[in-house]
């Protein structure tokens, strides 16, 4: 039986069959749309008024923009170039204004006629470029334009189409002009009148909202801002009501598999392991643990988030679950991301451990177990034996990247997976780890990324949440400081001493750099995917600075005589390894790295941090970055480079950061300074974020009620087969790329 309702198909055309290929085709390649009900959900990012300009004195640089405003003066110079040798070369030069500020327009060569005849002072238009700066004045290089009038010799149509008190402005490519894409959408708009409504009747008339039809054509041709706020209160339900229904038939589907409780031994490994810690657990790791040994011990697979500040002590709490599992006869696997942070968790759970870590061996506690680390780069006999000790069960604890998830590798019965640092995985690789159990092992997932109660609905809706918010006792706190290396050099010289102080009183540092410094292109593609270059720094061509560089300069320079080393994601594994041991082990005084440092890394010595062009990078992971210093007894130093201007958001960015060490209250800056797609992991995936209307930060009631009802009719229904337009719109939403978004998170 097809559930897809037969009103559904006219959405489902493709675009090329309604608009121009050529149109269909930059659509596809560069919007993500595909169909026509893709396109009537490519929501106006905002909306101009006939009688309200957009303020030039805002626009961003280097950024596409999209402005409407008025020609105050245009003026074609005539000159002499190369090409046109007798002074043929033309240049038309035209100002606009919208009342805040001006932008000039610059038209050359064959390209000046048509602007030249129609751009006359008072014309007005809607203007589309990119924002370039030239002789210190922000200009648009060849704009496309749209004249705003009802041309007497066109038909009303266009008239119409431009005479509405609101004109939309769409999300546009340098390909495809806003304008362009309005047009499109008046094609299809009558589509919109057969879309069919996901929400149930009963929710959306007992939380007045329109009907979804009505929704599509306020927000696209709207006739008034109420309009505007219909369609919005209506489209954003929408999605976080799909979403969480997701979500909620995730952790239904969940809830019915079976798994073996494991509840701990009342003498065993997890109580001769706290008889040896020697500190107590804050109340935090307490209440948490707490939590975590009640899911444990029930029947289906527990799916918990753990999330904690840099230092919280969650790889302790993690640690006593794992033990709880062993204790009780199963055997745990934590997940790293990078062998780096493998080694490490190795290396110090075997710390913690002792001869607890040491079971079946000579000296081992007779309680003890094994702990086996299993990564890619391992030797084939150190890998074999480690594969030999998971079959047998005689390792109760295995540490390793995604070669834990290789087929070859087999469990004597894993009863718990912890995932550390959950936006590096997929779903997809954490089941393929859970498929290792004889039942479904118990899921625990853990980020050092603080996630806004709102965004860990949204993204992690599928777990269960606890939050460690208080350090440790004998953390040290951190103080950070912006250096403004251009405005103020003298400042960037006392970073460096700083950093010899630091280590001439026995202690070590990082320095961060955006970049390795190796790579063929480096000039052209600087930063790859993790220095994210924000908008504003466009303007300085200068390329990161790259580790291999800094570190050289460092070491002839202000660091001269210092041990310097560098580590770099793409070193030989047991290079990279040597080098955090020798730093480990207090050999090397500074260290030289990109972001490989970021998650994990444990050195309590280490109490300088400075990061180089700290604009190039993300505000949690500025967080995360300096998490790794203050470690220890003494205190943390984080020094944050930049050469970018006061006033600019970069600036603004980076001073927030050096304000607060809570990093709950940076991720909300952060996400309101970025939106939504970067957070939830769109960086990772590259697949378009499934919100368009939603915004996480602002949206937080609507998030939360969306959840309660959805997992109100997921439990009525978890088939849902009394509501067939909603399981289309499932589908719409769990196509390939929305599941990855869903579940990378």
């Amino acid at each position: 039986m097809d559930l897809v309702p037969a009103l559904e198909e006219p959405l489902r055309q493709p675009l090329k069959s309604v608009l121009g290929p050529a149109t269909a085709k930059v659509m596809a390649e560069h919007l993500g749309l595909h169909t026509v009900g893709d396109l009537l959900h490519h929501y106006p990012r905002r909306y101009e008024e006939r009688g309200q300009l957009t303020h030039l004195a805002d626009l961003p640089m280097d950024e596409h923009v999209t402005v409407v405003a008025q020609v105050a003066d245009a003026r074609l110079h005539t000159f002499a170039s190369a090409k046109a040798p007798r002074g043929k070369g033309q240049r038309l030069e035209v100002t606009i204004t919208d009342g805040s500020g001006r932008l000039q327009l610059v038209f050359f060569g064959a390209g000046v006629h048509k602007p030249h005849k129609e751009l006359l002072p008072g014309t007005r238009a809607m203007f589309a470029g990119k924002v370039s700066v030239f002789n210190r004045r922000l200009q648009l290089a060849h704009p496309a334009y749209e004249l705003l009038r009802g041309d007497p010799d066109e038909p009303s149509a266009s008239v119409e189409s431009w005479a509405g008190a609101l004109i939309p402005i769409y999300p546009a490519t340098a390909k495809l002009e806003s304008w362009k894409i309005g047009k499109a959408v008046q094609t299809v708009l009558p589509t919109a009148r057969q879309a069919v409504d996901p929400l149930p009747d009963s929710l959306r008339e007992g939380r007045g909202l329109v009907p979804l039809p009505e929704a599509l054509l306020k927000i696209h041709r709207p006739h008034t801002k109420a309009d505007i706020e219909d369609a919005r209160s209506r489209l954003k339900w929408d999605e976080a009501f799909v979403l969480q229904v997701a979500l909620a038939r995730r952790r239904h589907a969940d809830a019915q598999l079976p798994a073996v409780p494991r509840k701990p031994a009342p003498d065993g490994l997890l109580t001769a392991f706290d008889a040896r810690l020697p500190f107590t657990l804050t109340d935090g790791q307490q209440r948490v643990s707490r939590e975590i040994f009640d899911d444990l011990a029930t029947s289906h697979p527990m799916h918990r988030l753990l999330q904690g500040e840099v230092g919280s002590g969650k790889t302790m709490v993690a640690l006593r679950a794992m033990l709880a599992v062993v204790d009780a006869g199963g055997q745990a696997a934590l997940l790293a991301p990078t062998e780096v942070l493998a080694q490490q968790h190795h290396r110090s759970i075997v710390e913690m451990m002792g001869e607890l870590a040491e079971g079946g061996m000579l000296g081992g506690a007779e309680q003890g177990t094994k702990v086996v680390l299993l990564t890619g780069s391992m030797g084939a006999a150190a890998r074999r034996h480690a594969l030999l000790d998971l079959a047998t069960g005689e390792a109760g604890i295995v540490i390793g990247t995604h070669a834990l998830i290789e087929d070859k590798v087999q469990f004597h019965d894993l009863g718990l997976v912890v995932v550390d640092e959950q936006h590096r995985f997929g779903v997809e690789q954490r089941d393929a780890l859970r498929g290792k159990g004889k039942q479904p092992p118990h899921l625990l997932v853990m980020t050092a990324t603080p996630i806004p109660r709102t965004v860990a609905m949204t993204v992690f809706g599928d777990l269960e949440t606890s939050v460690l918010d208080q350090l440790p006792a004998g953390r040290s706190p951190i103080a950070s400081h912006v250096v403004p290396a251009a405005d103020k050099p003298h400042f960037l010289a006392r970073a460096w001493e700083r950093v010899r102080e630091e280590v001439g009183n026995g202690h070590q540092a990082y320095v961060v750099c955006p970049r390795i410094g190796d790579e063929e292109d480096a000039p052209g593609k600087a930063g790859g995917k993790k220095a994210q270059q924000a908008p504003e720094d466009a303007a300085d061509k200068r390329p990161p600075l790259a580790v291999l560089d800094v570190a050289d300069q460092l070491a002839r320079g202000p660091l001269q005589g210092l041990g310097v080393e560098v580590l770099h994601g793409r070193m030989h594994p047991d290079d990279k390894d040597a080098v955090m041991r020798r730093f480990a082990a207090g050999e090397t005084d500074v260290l030289v790295a990109t972001t490989v440092i970021e998650v994990g890394v444990n050195v309590p010595n280490a109490t300088a941090m400075v990061i180089m062009d700290a604009d190039r990078f993300g505000v949690s992971q500025l967080h995360q970055l300096r998490g790794r210093v203050g470690r220890g007894s003494a205190p943390g130093l984080c020094l944050l480079v930049t050469e970018m201007p006061e006033a600019s958001p970069a600036r603004q960015r980076l001073a927030a950061v050096a304000s607060t060490l809570d990093g709950f209250e940076l991720s909300r800056i952060d996400l309101e300074q970025r939106r939504e797609g970067d957070v939830l992991g769109q960086a990772q995936s590259g697949a378009r974020t499934s919100l368009r209307m939603l915004a996480v930060i602002e949206d937080e009631e609507i998030i939360a009620e969306a959840r309660e009802e959805a997992a109100a009719v997921v439990d009525a229904d978890p088939d849902l087969t009394h509501l067939p337009a909603l399981r289309t719109a499932l589908d719409a939403l769990l196509d390939e790329e929305r599941e990855q978004y869903l579940d990378k998170g």
